[in-house]
């Protein structure tokens, strides 16, 4: 998504971008500081910020019938999880999220998404929520999927599962806020226009995914809903946190304010 901005292959004004990179739950935290002007969040993050972070209408990461997946060392039922441990990626994370949406009793442990899976194959856990490109990768590993949380919120709602969107600070103010907002989009826009060279840099932060993997990772969760949410996609955000508020997951109410 920031490739263009990264490289600087559009115009930017007197803007300065900085490329941060850090993982989503790291990201998530440093939101609640107000660390940075304009972040990738968690859409269940999110539900902790909107006080001082609007909701950019392009950078949306969404499960079209797919998302974060639950596996294990052996298969088994999901409506036992109520006795199994379960590795999280993050507290604030949507995977989380949708986890305990969909069976509140689980108990879960947080561990770094990326060491979810060798904490799983090494019988640490009962069982892992995977994110990222461990997604396409769990069955290399010898694990088997006991769940897809984006199937399973399809089913149930009809939408998309929201995962991850970009957030810039209220305290911008609306003209900045607008403008910043058409260069994200412009930046997005650029990489799937440029798709070779922009997965190319991706593959950078691919943690050993080859081109073919990475390409299809990337058309997941890269792809005409990044460049803007839709109705659909801005209706599934708004009930995402209307459920986790009435599961008592999220603690008040939130009216998405979505900008740019």
């Amino acid at each position: 998504m920031f490739y263009a901005l990264a490289t600087d292959k559009i115009e930017t004004d007197e803007f300065d971008f900085v490329h941060e990179l850090h993982d989503i739950e790291t990201l998530n935290h440093a939101a609640l500081e107000g660390t940075y002007e304009v972040s990738a969040v968690s859409i269940h993050g999110f539900a902790f910020i909107a006080d001082r972070y609007a909701l950019l209408n392009s950078g949306a990461s969404m499960g079209e019938g797919y998302g974060p997946k639950l596996v294990s060392r052996k298969f088994f039922d999901p409506s036992e999880l109520a006795s199994r441990t379960v590795a999280v990626p993050g507290l604030r994370t949507s995977a989380y999220l949708a986890l305990k949406l969909f069976h509140p009793a689980v108990v879960t442990e947080v561990v770094p998404f990326d060491e979810i899976i060798p904490h799983v194959r090494e019988g640490k856990s009962d069982a892992g929520v995977i994110i990222h490109e461990g997604q396409l990768t769990y069955r290399d590993e010898g694990l088997q999927q006991v769940l897809d949380l984006g199937e399973w919120w399809l089913s149930e709602t009809g939408l998309p599962l929201p995962l991850g969107g970009n957030v810039i600070r209220k305290d911008l103010g609306r003209e900045n806020i607008e403008r910043l907002g058409v260069m994200l989009r412009e930046s997005i826009e650029f990489s799937l226009a440029h798709r070779e060279e922009a997965l190319n840099y991706a593959l950078q932060f691919g943690r050993g995914l080859d081109s073919s993997d990475g390409d299809r990772f990337v058309s997941m969760y890269v792809n005409e809903r990044t460049v803007d949410y839709g109705d659909s996609g801005r209706s599934a955000v708004q009930l995402f946190l209307d459920r986790g508020h009435q599961a008592g997951i999220i603690p008040h109410s939130i009216q998405v304010e979505f900008v740019g």
